[in-house]
């Protein structure tokens, strides 16, 4: 299991704030990094590029799924699958539609 969790820094203007990500990794998940290294290594980027782009996502429409707010910019649409070819591997990422 990977846990991706977003947060922006408070110091800094509204126009320099960047997202953070911070990556929580399961004993399992290192375990398999440790192990099966190119196969593990792909599983864990395509978890972590897939979980970045609905983080994204979440942050441009200013609701999560399923939130019903006042401030939301949109709506979401499904997901696209894409394949993206790296040095590990090719992985398939479920890109969000709006």
């Amino acid at each position: 299991m990977v846990d991706l969790k977003a947060t922006k820094p408070t110091n800094l203007p509204e126009d320099d704030a960047m997202a953070h990500y911070q990556i929580t990794l399961d004993a399992q998940t290192i375990q398999a990094l440790v192990e099966q290294k190119d196969q593990a290594l792909a599983q864990l980027l395509q978890q972590v590029l897939n979980q970045v782009l609905e983080a994204e996502v979440t942050e441009y429409l200013q609701a999560d799924r399923y939130e019903r707010t006042e401030g939301r910019q949109g709506y979401r649409n499904g997901y696209r699958s894409r394949q993206l070819t790296t040095r590990v591997g090719t992985l398939t990422l479920d890109v969000p539609r709006l």
